[in-house]
């Protein structure tokens, strides 16, 4: 920082290692903890909670984005229905969105620090392979697959996303985007393994196989898991007057830092956080409706199984590499009208769908599947932005679980309930709900609005380069 902050209040003190630090106080009564680096607290750049945790879910993407390939030989090999297939994915979808917010009030209690999430998600991810490999009663791979591994999962995504807000509050949309995205491409390999390389002959070995990739990976990975400390800002960047570097003031004046430090209860209270819950609810069930049926629905179009198999790849690395870049855009359009933007293109994209297997076009199934997985998996990190933007940092890993926790119920109308609408009305009777479902979704988020500001765009001082 060029100049030393004028604020209501600022106090000097030392933190654990003697590293002096300062508290300041803005105009609306938020601290910020000034003066330590990323490298007095971590030893080196803090770019390693970004890579980190990125690396970690890739690993986990596994468990949902290439499930829906596997579907076919885990039905002929366990002797299962395709109803009990899709209802142990939203089972898993449950538990995984589900342990969100306990997680979260665990770690902010003090109870359960990130690096030991991880290393409990690892083992119960490994456990939830080993039931889809070996257990043939369905009860039996719902509670291993979806329960123990879904909550494994769960406790992985939830630290990876947080740990990537708490350590860039200055410009955490990019970087949220970025890491979000591992846990859509990070399955690509793994869905034309199962398209092509997966069968009733190897299905224990390669699931087997996957379970020890992902304990590893994730387990190498929370060794090096810390957070920051609370109201812990960066110290090149002047939280009262945005100054410092240009990309992160114009970020912080699209998208300002939350007024104050919400509680779970004072957030609920603002309302904003029931509309941000209601939004996910019904984007993420979209899009768990659009992973579980893609494939299916280009196979009885007639589609060929290359171009079912390319569906749901375009679908995970769109929804993937969508995540970062609107992260990206976020930052510089403001994460609201992003968002709202990126409903809509999910919405409109189920639509196409519908029209693509009307015409019988494999080059549009593949447009509309490209779009489709750019809304579908987009919308993920610009909550995951927005709910620290609202309610800040302190206390997101709670406040994220409970806007994350909107999924659960989206897992089960998404998935089990999803079947149920395709054989009541057929897939284009889905997509068509689908879509407009999305569309209800944009409504309610543009009623979407920061508390304690009057207007959607801080007053700042013009941002000023670094002497």
């Amino acid at each position: 920082m060029t100049a030393d902050p004028v604020a209501p209040n600022s106090s000097e003190r030392s933190g654990a290692a003697n590293r002096p630090y300062r508290e300041v106080t803005d105009a609306h009564g938020r601290v910020y903890r000034i003066g330590e680096t990323d490298r007095d607290i971590l030893g080196h750049s803090r770019t390693i909670m970004v890579y980190l945790p990125w690396i970690a879910m890739m690993a986990i993407s596994v468990f949902e984005y290439a499930y829906g390939s596997a579907e076919d030989t885990l039905s002929h090999a366990h002797g299962w229905t395709q109803s009990n297939t899709f209802w142990i994915l939203s089972v898993w979808v449950f538990f995984q969105a589900g342990i969100a917010f306990p997680a979260g009030w665990l770690r902010e209690k003090g109870v359960l620090t990130a690096r030991k999430a991880m290393y409990v998600g690892s083992f119960m991810c490994v456990v939830g392979f080993l039931a889809l490999s070996h257990m043939d009663n369905v009860w039996l791979a719902i509670l291993g697959f979806g329960v123990v591994g879904g909550v494994g999962a769960g406790l992985v995504y939830a630290t990876c996303i947080n740990m990537v807000g708490k350590w860039f509050p200055e410009r955490r949309g990019a970087r949220t985007g970025f890491v979000n995205g591992g846990f859509a491409y990070g399955s690509l390999p793994f869905i034309f393994i199962f398209n092509y390389g997966f069968d009733t002959a190897n299905y224990h070995r390669v699931l087997d196989l996957i379970g020890c990739y992902v304990v590893i990976v994730v387990f190498g990975c929370a060794f090096f898991f810390k957070d920051p400390p609370k109201n812990w800002w960066p110290a090149e960047v002047d939280p009262l007057t945005f100054s410092g570097d240009r990309k992160n003031a114009t970020s912080l004046a699209r998208n300002p830092p939350a007024v104050r430090q919400y509680t779970p209860k004072e957030a609920i209270r603002t309302g904003m956080l029931p509309l941000m819950w209601l939004s996910v609810v019904l984007t993420a069930g979209v899009s768990i409706f659009g992973i579980s049926f893609q494939v299916d629905f280009a196979k009885e179009v007639g589609f060929g199984p290359l171009v079912a198999a390319s569906s749901m790849g375009v679908m995970a690395v769109i929804n993937g590499v969508g995540r970062g870049v609107v992260g990206w855009l976020s930052d510089r359009w403001g994460r609201k009208p992003t968002l709202v933007f990126v409903i809509v293109v999910l919405g409109l994209a189920q639509f196409g769908v519908i029209w693509a297997g009307d015409v019988r076009s494999e080059g549009l199934f593949l447009l509309f599947a490209f779009l489709s997985g750019f809304g579908g998996g987009a919308f993920y990190p610009l909550f995951a932005a927005l709910t620290p933007d609202y309610f800040g940092e302190n206390y997101n890993a709670t406040n994220y679980g409970l806007v994350y926790s909107g999924k659960l119920i989206s897992g089960l109308f998404g998935g089990g309930l999803g079947s149920m609408v395709v054989a009541a009305w057929g897939y284009n009777g889905a997509y068509a709900l689908a879509g407009g479902v999305s569309m209800v979704a944009a409504g309610i988020a543009l009623l979407l609005r920061q508390p304690g500001r009057t207007s959607g765009v801080t007053s700042s001082p013009e941002p000023q380069p670094a002497g």
